[in-house]
């Protein structure tokens, strides 16, 4: 084995660490809302940290790697998208440390008719899978996984959609419910967020194993 080989999988194996990572987060946020855990929430917020942390370890690996052994083909294609997906990461975490933050400014549990009538629970899960996708694409070299993502997107997509009619009308039955309401709109559309910036980790995936950009076919023939 090359030394640029080891390199590149210890650079596998950090973006892995930081993938599990952003799930741990965002699982941990999901328990924090469900049960006004402020103390979890205080964890997250931690614990973004040593994302954050991982993230500039991950940049200077790839700086390394370009400037020590100057890679080329498959592999020049792995780090630049390397460091696309650790960038993406890092904001993703910055999502889930927004959502702890919700349950610090908190000051009751969140009602769960409204939970549950904006799907905010199916937003954690599709969002979380997505990942998980990701996660087993990266591993196993496969895009197969990867593109479920596109189509995991276009739910979190329509459940915001719909969710801002759903909290327009419980608002006017339920003045009292405004801040919550605002909460937890605020909270999908940090989902919604999620789901959009693992889209583009998509992307960078299928560019690395297939040498093919997605982002600029949209719409073509």
């Amino acid at each position: 084995m090359t030394h640029l080989q080891v390199e590149l999988d210890q650079l596998k194996g950090g973006i892995d660490d930081m993938i599990k990572l952003a799930i741990e987060q965002l699982m941990k946020a999901q328990l924090a809302i469900d049960n006004v855990d402020q103390e979890l929430a205080q964890e997250i917020i931690h614990r973004e940290n040593r994302m954050n942390a991982m993230k500039l370890s991950i940049d200077r690996d790839c700086e390394n790697i370009f400037a020590l052994y100057n890679p080329v083909a498959t592999d020049l294609r792995f780090v630049l998208a390397i460091l696309k997906i650790n960038s993406e990461l890092e904001r993703i975490g910055d999502h889930a440390a927004g959502l702890a933050k919700y349950v610090l400014d908190s000051r009751e549990p969140f009602n769960l008719d409204l939970k549950a009538l904006v799907n905010l629970s199916e937003m954690f899960k599709v969002a979380i899978s997505m990942l998980h996708d990701i996660k087993d694409g990266l591993k196993n070299e496969s895009t197969s996984k990867v593109r479920q993502v596109f189509q995991k997107d276009l739910t979190l997509n329509e459940i915001l959609r719909k969710s801002s009619d759903i909290i327009s009308e419980y608002v006017q039955k339920k003045p009292n419910a405004v801040r919550q309401s605002l909460f937890l709109f605020s909270a999908l559309r940090k989902l919604e967020r999620v789901g959009d910036l693992t889209k583009n980790i998509a992307e960078q995936t299928i560019f690395y194993l297939e040498a093919e950009v997605v982002r600029h076919k949209k719409g073509k023939k």
